[in-house]
């Protein structure tokens, strides 16, 4: 061949290469054009004989099958062949096909082997065999997945594959002999090369990862960069070994694992809708989206059933949380609170009407279209150059809660189908936690309704105290409980306060407290003394549990009750397993009262005793759950030394006092109920209460009679005097005919008259109505008819029987009534 014709063998560079190899060109027809004098002495053709006649006259059999698929194809391909030797022998050979483009711009193959295959050359010496396996490390190199390159000691390269110069976007011959830093611009080179020089001085391979774009790239790749010693037979390092794989594929697959398993713990902290889905965007942001916005239906926000299945037509959607790579979010239009309706075709309205996401973007002609129901939306996504939208439906249990919207405009590559599939886990994963905090909503909202309901509406009207009350439910991740209050007048001017707390939260604590509560209201109408009242209240629960125990609940209470009597100005308190009360003296002294410490309400068997303290006018009681001095972040008694610092100070008003004890003691969201009862006590002076001790003489009658009148006089209640003689005439008579002394009469001016006839029997009375021809049996019935209510009441030494009178205004046909002599006989 004349001249120079481009190929290695024609060039005096490189030339011991080309001669050791066996080369030829060939065109797209298959007409040798070139032939190099190692293809001479492999088959012993000259190259006169060969150029310008096909190649298939060289094949000793036909051409194996990937062969012909890759000349097709136009594919790089190696493997074995069997060619014709000039002698007649046959030769199989490893042969190395590369298609190119000729000076010409037409298609050329350039075909290269090494020798014999010695698989099939079992004679061949060992010489041929190093030469071969020569060949071998070098087609390892240049056909190696990686992207290889070699540097000596110097840092300068001596060797690089096609796949590391299409990585840097250069040639080999613009990096051979020369430093990587002199050819490539950048701290990440610089940094490269001061591995190399470590692994070099070290002898220590290295290996990192990093994702980044190279200049061969359009995008950012992840890349796994492997830096090893070269050392030659006596151990020295030579040079370094550098080895460069896309790792892209297995980076993001290992991104997707953990973002999910981040989901799973960070998704759902909480039992708030609002939360949870700031949290599905807080992980969506920035490492699936550039921007992630959650919108719900309004149902789901207050608590409502949504209809399962999907939702057809236009949808309205209330906007819940979202987050932006961008400070302030500006590409958002909505913001938390607001609502917006989507028409039907729009992207939220599809993946609702399919439950299937919808990806849409720049590359789509009808993305502005889709939201152009939003003019504000279509500037933003212009301003910001948001190219790619995906939306999925948030589902869950059947039924759709609301819409997941991510988009990004910063990050250059559109969503990809691995980016569909771990948004839809990480929306179904947060649509099972929105659903769970729904439901709780909703419980919750039932059982606090259900638990106001329960509670007092309004305090009676009694003169023994002032009280201020208050009730907190739990904080929104934790379910309402059952905390409870109340004020119950008692006969005799006193009254009773009780606060108690049942063990557990939602609708079935809230009904339990309910049949506490009205358990302690039917209970108080017997007026049994404290301790009593919390065994009662111990069996009823015990009952409670009995009927829970088939459905698995656990049932229990603790409870406080105190009686408070403004004549005597003592209070006898009781408590199940409850924290002591609190008694602020008139002069400000904090002090915590020492109450026997009874067991909890439930227990049974167990017994309980009161305390009885005198309880000067104007102290302030406060009466209190544990939820109030309980906390997570404290124990019990830096709770107490709390509340009694809060009430070291006295304040004018008892709602001041209840909203310094919140504030002072309960955290920003308290983890349990809280009900707090404050109590300032009044006293009945001895100018509203007389009292008279009587003998057991049926005399004695009209003498008691005689006082009641001259003390009804002073009074300045003579109106009353006629109905109060009956009714003294009635109960004095009865203790005298049915009980034994000592007897007392007592007259109490108060909201009411109330007149009380003690005795030392402890047998109660029973009103009966008498037949007519009986001569007894009237008494109780006659009190009963002129008294707006009365009852009996134990007492340590016997019992009390007692009378309430509304103080008259002048009319007195309810009177004759009462006094109709047929009814009375």
């Amino acid at each position: 061949m004349n001249g120079d014709t481009g190929y290695p063998w024609d060039r005096t560079e490189g030339v011991e290469l080309a001669v050791d190899a066996a080369t030829a060109v060939v065109d797209e027809r298959g007409v040798v054009l070139c032939w190099s004098p190692g293809a001479h002495r492999l088959l012993g053709y000259a190259a006169e004989e060969v150029v310008g006649r096909p190649a298939a006259a060289l094949l000793a059999d036909e051409l194996p099958s990937p062969v012909r698929r890759s000349l097709a194809e136009r594919a790089d391909w190696n493997g074995e062949v069997r060619l014709r030797r000039k002698d007649g022998g046959r030769v199989a050979v490893d042969l190395l096909a590369h298609p190119s483009r000729g000076p010409g711009g037409g298609l050329q193959w350039f075909l290269t082997t090494f020798g014999e295959s010695p698989s099939l050359a079992p004679h061949a010496d060992g010489d041929d065999r190093a030469e071969h396996g020569e060949h071998l490390l070098n087609w390892a190199f240049t056909q190696s997945p990686f992207a290889l390159a070699i540097h000596d000691a110097d840092l300068l390269c001596l060797r690089v594959n096609d796949r590391m110069c299409r990585m840097f976007g250069i040639t080999e011959d613009d990096l051979r002999g020369r430093r990587l830093t002199e050819v490539m611009s950048g701290p990440q080179w610089a940094s490269l090369e001061r591995y190399m020089r470590r692994v070099i001085d070290t002898g220590e391979p290295v290996h990192r990862e990093t994702h980044r774009r190279v200049p061969g790239e359009a995008r950012a790749h992840a890349w796994s960069v492997s830096i090893s010693p070269l050392r030659d037979h006596e151990g020295r390092v030579r040079a370094v070994w550098i080895g460069v794989l896309d790792i892209t594929d297995q980076h993001w697959a290992r991104e997707r694992l953990t973002l999910l398993n981040e989901a799973s713990t960070r998704i759902g902290t909480t039992l708030d809708l609002a939360r949870t889905a700031r949290e599905l965007a807080d992980i969506a942001v920035p490492r699936l989206a550039d921007l992630a916005i959650v919108d719900l239906l309004d149902s789901v926000l207050d608590g409502d059933e949504p209809s399962p299945g999907p939702i057809i037509g236009p949808v309205a959607l209330r906007r819940v949380a979202y987050r932006s790579v961008l400070p302030g979010a500006p590409e958002v239009v909505l913001e938390p609170g607001e609502v917006e309706g989507h028409p039907a075709f729009s992207p939220a309205a599809r993946c609702l009407a399919t439950g299937e996401p919808v990806l849409t973007g720049t590359g789509d002609p009808g993305f502005l279209v889709s939201i152009s129901h939003n003019p504000a939306r279509v500037a933003a996504v212009r301003a910001h150059r948001i190219h790619s939208v995906l939306t999925l439906p948030i589902r869950a249990r059947g039924v759709t809660l609301g819409v997941a919207t991510f988009a990004r405009g910063r990050r250059p590559e559109p969503f990809q189908r691995d980016d569909v599939v771990l948004a839809g886990e990480l929306t179904a994963r947060a649509a099972v936690c929105l659903d769970n905090a729904r439901r709780y909503g909703r419980e919750r909202t039932t059982a606090l309704a259900l638990q106001r309901s329960l509670l007092p509406r309004r305090l009676p009207e009694q003169s023994a105290v002032e009280v201020a009350t208050r009730y907190l439910p739990a904080s929104s991740h934790a379910r309402v409980g059952g905390d409870w209050f109340d004020v119950i007048p008692l006969s005799g001017a006193r009254v009773a306060m009780v606060v108690g707390d049942v063990v557990g939260h939602g609708l079935h604590a809230s009904a339990t407290m309910g049949r506490l509560r009205a358990a302690v209201r039917t209970l108080a109408d017997v007026d049994p003394p404290p301790e009593e009242m919390l065994i009662r209240l111990d069996d009823l629960v015990g009952r409670i549990c009995a009927e829970d125990d088939d459905a698995g609940v656990d049932i229990g209470a603790t409870c406080l009750y105190a009686v408070y009597d403004p004549i005597s100005r003592r209070c006898a308190l009781a408590r199940a397993g409850h924290p002591v009360p609190v008694l602020v003296g008139p002069d400000g002294a904090v002090e915590f009262l020492d109450l026997p410490p009874g067991p909890p309400l439930g227990l049974g068997g167990l017994p309980f005793e009161s305390a009885e303290v005198e309880v000067p006018e104007g102290s302030t009681l406060v009466l209190y759950t544990d939820g109030l001095v309980e906390s997570r972040d404290h124990d019990l008694a830096a709770g107490l030394e709390r509340l009694r610092r809060s009430l070291a100070r006295p304040l004018p008003s008892l709602e001041a006092t209840c909203d310094r004890i919140l504030d002072a003691v309960l955290p920003d969201r308290p983890a349990d109920d809280v009900a707090l009862l404050v109590a300032r006590t009044h006293a009945l002076d001895a100018d509203h209460v007389a009292a008279w001790d009587l003998p057991s003489d049926p005399a004695i009658v009209a003498d008691a009679r005689r006082k009641v009148t001259d003390r009804l006089s002073r009074w300045g209640l003579d109106a009353a005097a006629f109905v109060t003689e009956l009714l003294v005439s009635e109960l004095v008579t009865n203790a005298i005919r049915h009980a034994r002394g000592p007897i007392q009469l007592r007259l109490i001016r108060d909201r009411t008259l109330i007149c009380e006839v003690s005795d030392g029997s402890d047998t109660a009375p029973h009103l009966r109505r008498a037949r007519a021809m009986d001569e007894g049996g009237r008494g109780l019935l006659l009190v009963a008819q002129l008294s707006q209510r009365w009852g009996s009441r134990p007492t340590p030494n016997g019992k009390t029987i007692w009378a309430e009178q509304a103080y008259p205004d002048g009319d007195f046909s309810e009177l004759a009534a009462a006094l109709d002599l047929a009814d009375l006989g």
